[in-house]
């Protein structure tokens, strides 16, 4: 940490090198959030702000259950809605992120999840990094990077970015990478930083990347 951030061609050079170690490291790339349709995933990564993956899939098998379209959603009772969410935390923001997000998708898009990063965040409580889970897990579309509090804390760790905004952090990333490395190159950092790469007590000893990392000794 503190070390000057490296030039443009080293920082790709590094992540060059990174990708297929990730790769080996993490070869899966199925989301830990359970769902089957757009509206359960978009749904899903509302919830999962400031709250574990693993907490938002005991919740959502009771509220997928209670609300099936984008319609039932927009009608729902916020108390009702607000109990069954109640344990992932900012109940309340979340289920009216939610009960907006699905108002909209029935006023303008007939109650469809759009497929486009524009419209996507056109809507209540989903920003880039919603829309760039979603786009890329329900509709394989690669329109950016997800950047959440894993891919924020490692790629800096990293090197690859200095920067302190996701959207920065987006822009330095897609920088360094070809665009066909922004999907698994982000959820892997992401699988990383948690088995890894913690915020208070990285294992470095334990770390299979840690000569690629400029941080590692200052956490030895």
């Amino acid at each position: 940490m503190g070390k000057r951030l490296a030039s443009l061609s080293r920082r790709r050079e590094r992540a060059a090198r990174l990708a297929p170690r990730l790769a080996e490291l993490y070869p899966g790339l199925a989301i830990s959030l359970g769902w089957d349709t757009p509206l359960e995933l978009l749904v899903a990564t509302i919830l999962s702000a400031q709250c574990t993956d693993d907490r938002v899939n005991q919740v959502t098998p009771a509220l997928f259950r209670r609300y099936r379209t984008a319609a039932d959603y927009a009608g729902a009772d916020p108390e009702e809605l607000e109990a069954l969410i109640h344990s992932t935390g900012f109940y309340r923001n979340k289920a009216r992120h939610i009960r907006g997000m699905a108002a909209r998708l029935v006023a303008e898009h007939g109650g469809e999840v759009p497929d486009s990063m524009e419209e996507l965040t056109q809507l209540p409580g989903v920003a880039r990094k919603t829309a760039n889970v979603v786009l890329s897990n329900a509709f394989s579309k690669t329109e950016g990077i997800v950047v959440d509090t894993h891919v924020k804390r490692v790629s800096t760790r990293l090197g690859l970015t200095a920067a302190r905004t996701p959207e920065t952090i987006e822009r330095d990333l897609m920088e360094v990478l070809p665009r066909e490395e922004w999907h698994p190159f982000s959820w892997r950092l992401i699988r990383h930083g948690r088995a890894r790469c913690d915020a208070r007590r990285p294992d470095c000893a334990g770390c299979e990347v840690s000569d690629e990392c400029p941080s590692a000794s200052s956490f030895s």
